[in-house]
C-alpha cells in the first residue's frame, strides 16, 4: 500500500481498505477523488505502460536492427518511464497530507511508495545503459 495507518487500515492509489476483524476480512471502498491523486494515478500506469512499450521495442529492435545499431528508442521510452515515476511519487509525497484529509492523523508511507522511489533509479539508469547498449551478433 502507499499509506498504512494504525488499526489495520491501508490506502493505496485505487482503493482505501480497512480489516474488519468480525469477518476477518478486508472492506474496500474506492478512493477519493483528489484530484492530486488522480494525477498520480494516471504517472503509474503511464510509465507501466511505457515500460511494457519500451520492452517491446527492444525485442523488436534486437532481431531487426543491423550489427553496431544503439538502442535510442528503448533508451528513450525508459527514461520518460523513469520520469513518470518519478513525478508521480514526488507528487504524492509533497501532497499526501491533502491526499489524505479525510482520514486520521498518524501512519506511514506503505512499501508500495518505498518501491516506487526504488524503480525510478533503476529505470533511469535501464535507459542510460539502453542508450548507450550496442547490438553485437
Amino acid at each position: 500500500s502507499w499509506w498504512t495507518l494504525p488499526g489495520k487500515e491501508s490506502l493505496n492509489l485505487w482503493y482505501d481498505c480497512t480489516w474488519n476483524n468480525d469477518t476477518k476480512t478486508w472492506a474496500c471502498s474506492n478512493v477519493s477523488e483528489n484530484g492530486w491523486l488522480k494525477a498520480v494515478q494516471v504517472l503509474m500506469v503511464l510509465s507501466l505502460i511505457l515500460c511494457c512499450l519500451s520492452f517491446i521495442l527492444f525485442m523488436f529492435q534486437l532481431y531487426t536492427m543491423r550489427r553496431g545499431g544503439l538502442f535510442y528508442a528503448t533508451g528513450l521510452c525508459q527514461l520518460c518511464t523513469s520520469v513518470a515515476v518519478f513525478t508521480g511519487a514526488l507528487i504524492y509525497a509533497i501532497h499526501a497530507e491533502e491526499i489524505l484529509a479525510k482520514h486520521p492523523r498518524g501512519g506511514s508511507f506503505g512499501y508500495c511508495f518505498a518501491l516506487a522511489w526504488v524503480a525510478f533509479p533503476l529505470a533511469l539508469v535501464s535507459g542510460i545503459i539502453y542508450i548507450h547498449l550496442r547490438k553485437r551478433e
